[in-house]
């Protein structure tokens, strides 16, 4: 069986006081938190430079999609335990301080103690149209590996729940992962079109030489 992995937001600074939203899963062993950015990584840069981190748990699906499609200037406000940040719109938060690395060329294993737990706002339920938009956010984070078909199938299934159950949040958000999807078409076909040409023009021109 998979470990069970739980989709957050973590909030880290760098040395110079700058601040990092990123969505990441995150495992839970025991009372620790185990997280595994990849390499290169902001985040996994500023935990080993800081050895601390802000787990937040929310709610509002457009933190999700904004981070994945270029918009990551989210608020924030102080942390209560540790040098950094949590995002206002977390329901809770949790500030994380590193034990140990577990070093790996592609990803390394941080595992983080709980230094400081805090509840802002009650957990409403589930909602399928904000599950619609994490999924989304991850095939957007993956358009460069995933066939277009799949991806179109992915989010044409996940348009389903976002016109049955979405609030406004999620609707914006969803329609940010759709402009991410059509913008990278269109640089694909674009890069498409000037390879043609450069091939093009590299054949006229081994043609010319051949008379």
């Amino acid at each position: 069986m998979n470990d069970q992995i739980f989709e957050t937001v973590l909030t880290t600074v760098s040395p110079a006081g700058r601040v990092h939203v990123a969505p990441m899963g995150v495992r839970y062993p025991g009372d620790a938190v185990l997280l595994m950015p990849f390499r290169p990584s902001t985040t996994l840069d500023n935990i080993i430079a800081t050895r601390h981190a802000v787990l937040n748990l929310l709610v509002d699906p457009r933190v999700f999609a904004g981070c994945v499609t270029g918009r990551k200037d989210w608020p924030t406000l102080p942390a209560t335990m540790v040098p950094g940040v949590r995002l206002a719109a977390a329901l809770g938060h949790v500030e994380l301080e590193l034990q140990t690395v577990g070093d790996d060329g592609q990803r390394p294993s941080l595992m983080m103690k709980r230094v400081h737990a805090q509840t802002h706002a009650p957990f409403p339920g589930f909602n399928r149209a904000e599950a619609a938009v994490i999924e989304g956010a991850v095939l957007v984070s993956r358009l460069h590996m995933l066939p277009a078909a799949k991806v179109d199938t992915e989010m044409a299934y996940l348009q389903i729940a976002i016109e049955k159950t979405a609030g406004p949040e999620a609707h914006e958000a969803f329609g940010w992962l759709r402009e991410a999807v059509a913008r990278h078409r269109a640089k694909g076909a674009e890069q498409g079109a000037e390879q043609d040409a450069a091939q093009g023009a590299a054949q006229y021109a081994a043609q010319e030489v051949a008379r």
